[in-house]
C-alpha cells in the first residue's frame, strides 16, 4: 500500500509540470472524497485537480494492481504503463497520458520525463570469462583447480536454489514463458534459424513444439520446486579471478528471465556448455568424454550430494531443449562444424522422450 500524501502529488505536479503547478484538489474519482487516498495503494484511481498558470486542469492518477497474470513484480507493470505512455496518445479517441513516473521507497511520486530508452550502472568486477577455460581445456590443459571450480559452481547453484517460494502461478507462468517467450524456446525457433534448416527441417521443429505441449502439462505438477535462480548461468555470464570479496573465486552477470524458476534450468544451462565444448574438442567425435565428460559429472554429482534433489531430473528436459538451441543456433554460433550441430539436435530432441533423465550416461542422447 502507498502512502500517498498531498503534498507528495503537489510535489509531483510541480517537478512534472513547472514550478507554477498548484494542487487544487485530490480525491476518489467522483466524488472527490478524501478518503479514496488511503486505498491509493490497491489500484483505486484518484482525481486530481491543478492549475498550471491561468490553466485549470484534471487528470487521473492510479497505479497498476499486481495480479497472477504475468503482473506480479513492479518491473511488469512498470513495463505496461510505459507501452500505455507511448502509445495512448497515438490512437485517435483515446485518453491522453499526461504523465509517467514512478513512487520511490518514501512514497514520494518522481516523474519520468520524455523516455526514450533505460539504462543500468552496475559495478566493475575483475576476473575473465570462464569461457576462457573451457577453452584452454579443450586444448589440452586441464588441471585439478578445473574441478574445483566445477564443484564451487555446483555448490554454489545449490546455496541459492535452497531458498524455495509456494508460488504455483509464478512457476507456471516460468514453464509458459520457457516455451512461449520470445527470448525463450519458441523466439529461438523463429528468430534463431534460417526456414528451412538444413540439419533440422520445419516438420522437426513442429514436432519439437508439440512434444514440448505434453511436457508443459506434466509440468504443471512441479510447482513447488519454485526457487530462487540466476536464470542465465553460463560460461559468458561466469566471471573467475580467484577469491573476490565473498564470492569465492568467481562472480555471475546478467541475471535473467526473474528472480524466481526452476533449479533444473541453471544446471541444464552449465551442463550443456560442457556438452558443447567437448563436441567442438571431441577430435570430430560425436560424444561426451575426457575432461568435458568429468566436469559433467562432476557437476551433478555435486550438486545432487548436496542438495538431495533426485526430482530435478524429472522436470529437466525441456531446459536442455531451451540451451540445446541456443547452443545449436547458426544465428548465435554460426563456426559450429556440421557434425556439432547434428550432434546437438539429437540431444534436444531424444532428451525429451525419457522420463527422467540419465546424466550418467549423456551420450546415449547423441546417438
Amino acid at each position: 500500500m502507498i502512502d500517498l500524501k498531498p503534498e507528495s502529488v503537489a510535489d509531483y505536479l510541480r517537478q512534472a509540470f513547472g514550478p507554477e503547478a498548484e494542487l487544487l484538489d485530490l480525491g476518489a474519482i467522483g466524488t472527490l472524497d478524501k478518503q479514496g487516498i488511503k486505498r491509493f495503494g490497491y489500484g483505486k484511481p484518484l482525481l486530481v485537480r491543478f492549475r498550471v498558470g491561468a490553466e485549470l486542469r484534471e487528470g487521473v492518477l492510479s497505479v497498476m494492481r499486481g495480479d497472477k497474470y504475468g503482473h506480479q513484480f513492479y518491473w511488469d507493470r512498470a513495463a505496461i504503463l510505459m507501452f500505455q505512455f507511448e502509445t495512448s496518445g497515438l490512437l485517435p479517441r483515446h485518453v491522453r497520458p499526461l504523465g509517467l513516473g514512478y513512487v520511490d521507497g518514501q512514497s514520494r511520486l518522481i516523474p519520468v520525463r520524455a523516455p526514450q530508452e533505460f539504462f543500468i550502472l552496475n559495478e566493475k568486477l575483475t576476473g575473465y570469462d570462464y569461457f576462457q577455460d573451457l577453452a584452454r581445456i579443450g586444448q589440452g590443459d586441464f588441471r585439478p583447480a578445473d574441478v574445483e571450480q566445477a564443484r564451487v559452481f555446483a555448490r554454489w547453484l545449490a546455496e541459492i536454489h535452497a531458498t524455495r517460494k509456494d508460488d504455483p502461478d509464478l512457476y507456471y507462468r516460468h514453464i509458459r514463458n520457457l516455451l512461449g517467450a520470445s527470448e525463450c524456446i519458441m523466439g529461438l525457433v523463429d528468430e534463431a534459424f534460417p526456414h528451412p534448416c538444413d540439419f533440422l527441417p520445419d516438420d522437426g521443429f513442429v514436432a519439437l513444439e508439440k512434444r514440448l505441449i505434453d511436457w508443459r502439462w506434466k509440468l504443471r505438477a512441479f510447482s513447488h520446486r519454485l526457487a530462487v535462480v540466476h536464470g542465465d548461468f553460463h560460461p559468458w555470464n561466469i566471471l573467475v579471478d580467484g577469491p573476490v570479496d565473498d564470492r569465492a573465486g568467481f562472480s555471475v552477470l546478467d541475471r535473467s528471465r526473474g528472480e524466481w524458476g526452476e533449479p533444473a534450468g541453471d544446471v541444464a544451462t552449465l551442463a550443456a556448455n560442457y556438452l558443447l565444448f567437448g563436441l567442438l574438442h571431441g577430435g570430430g567425435e560425436a560424444r561426451l568424454a575426457g575432461s568435458f565428460l568429468e566436469l559433467w559429472r562432476v557437476l551433478f554429482e555435486v550438486y545432487l550430494d548436496t542438495t538431495g534433489d533426485a526430482e530435478m531430473l524429472r522436470v529437466m528436459a525441456p531446459f536442455f531443449v531451451f540451451r540445446g538451441l541456443v547452443i545449436v543456433s547458426p544465428e548465435w554460433y554460426p563456426g559450429h562444424p556440421p557434425a556439432v550441430r547434428r550432434a546437438l539436435v539429437r540431444f534436444l530432441t531424444s532428451v525429451l522422450e525419457d522420463e527422467v533423465f540419465d546424466w550418467r550416461h549423456p551420450n546415449r542422447y547423441l546417438e
